[in-house]
């Protein structure tokens, strides 16, 4: 299926290049099909990922040449990218080749002009900050990755894995997809996005002029909670409120309140058996129904899905006094 190129220099990261080479890189032996050749190309010197020394194969002039041109994800995104990089990923787009970020890579395609006009996606701690540098691109903060058919995106860590299992989909179909998580004891699509993975977005700070109200709203989730008893409490007028709400978090009150209804019921699905209809009224969502719309639309899966995922089990004991998970089982 051609040749895959995996861009690296100076302050990548090596978990996403990893994925990269294990997927791109070992074809499944349950299928019989043309496999990809993967080339490492960089500073023929050498150049360091993380922790350890890489020494590639290929200088980024080779680049150009491939069929896919994977970015790992850049461990810097304050810095801007090697100008040499850039210009390679450019050149390679400019020659036809198919470019995918992993990541914080989203950083480097975003800098040669690779996704202005497009939606794109990145690890969820840096999507503010890549939306802000580069304004032409729509920044998708809830998606595990983004296909735009040339240009292909993907979310933080392991979304990495996601994306290169869909371009191995999209190359050899479902069955050969399956075959390759399958080696890798994955699950072949993972439902749902990033919005399941990010932190309760509650300030760090305590010196903000919400800073007494928001513990008072957390603590009284389970309460119908309206603007004006914010506002009250605030000794603001709503109007004001809204204000203060918008420099302090970034949206408005009601917005803010439903995300730390959404995060609270996301505890309780995790560390809890309370049924949906519990964890409902433990949220101040009254009812199931509101809160499977509001956290389907919210998290990207249904409470149900988001328990069997994200729920600690016990290992099981088969009797021999040791304690074993099922390989498939969520971890």
């Amino acid at each position: 299926m051609g040749t895959v190129a995996l861009a690296v220099t100076d302050g990548m990261l090596h978990f996403e290049l990893a994925v990269a080479y294990e997927v791109f890189g070992t074809a499944p032996a349950t299928v019989e099909v043309p496999w990809y050749d993967v080339e490492v190309c960089g500073a023929r010197g050498g150049v360091g990922v993380g922790p350890f020394g890489l020494r590639p194969d290929h200088g980024l002039d080779r680049l150009p040449h491939a069929d896919t041109v994977v970015v790992p994800g850049w461990a810097d995104v304050d810095a801007d990218p090697p100008a040499e990089l850039v210009d390679a990923v450019r050149a390679a787009h400019e020659a036809g080749a198919r470019v995918a970020s992993l990541c914080t890579g989203a950083f480097v395609l975003a800098a040669a002009g690779l996704l202005d006009g497009r939606r794109a996606t990145t690890h969820w701690a840096h999507t503010a900050a890549l939306a802000a540098r580069h304004p032409a691109v729509e920044v998708d903060p809830d998606v595990l990755y983004v296909d735009g058919g040339s240009v292909l995106t993907s979310a933080g860590k392991a979304a990495a894995l996601d994306l290169c299992l869909h371009l191995v989909r999209s190359d050899h179909g479902p069955a050969v997809a399956n075959a390759v998580a399958r080696r890798l004891v994955v699950p072949p699509h993972r439902a749902g996005g990033q919005a399941q993975f990010v932190a309760a977005p509650v300030p760090a700070r305590d010196d903000h002029p919400l800073a007494a109200l928001l513990p008072w709203v957390v603590e009284r989730l389970d309460r119908p909670l309206t603007v004006e008893d914010m506002a009250r409490r605030a000794g603001m007028s709503p109007r004001h409120l809204g204000r203060r709400f918008r420099a302090v978090t970034g949206t408005t009150p009601l917005r803010w309140l439903l995300t730390q209804r959404i995060r609270r019921a996301q505890e309780l699905l995790e560390a809890t058996d309370d049924s949906v209809e519990a964890v409902a009224a433990a949220t101040g969502m009254g009812t199931a129904t509101t809160l499977r719309r509001h956290f389907h639309r919210t998290v990207g899966v249904p409470p149900d899905t988001y328990r069997r995922t994200f729920r600690s089990r016990p290992a099981a004991d088969d009797g021999s006094g040791v304690r074993h998970r099922h390989l498939l089982e969520p971890q």
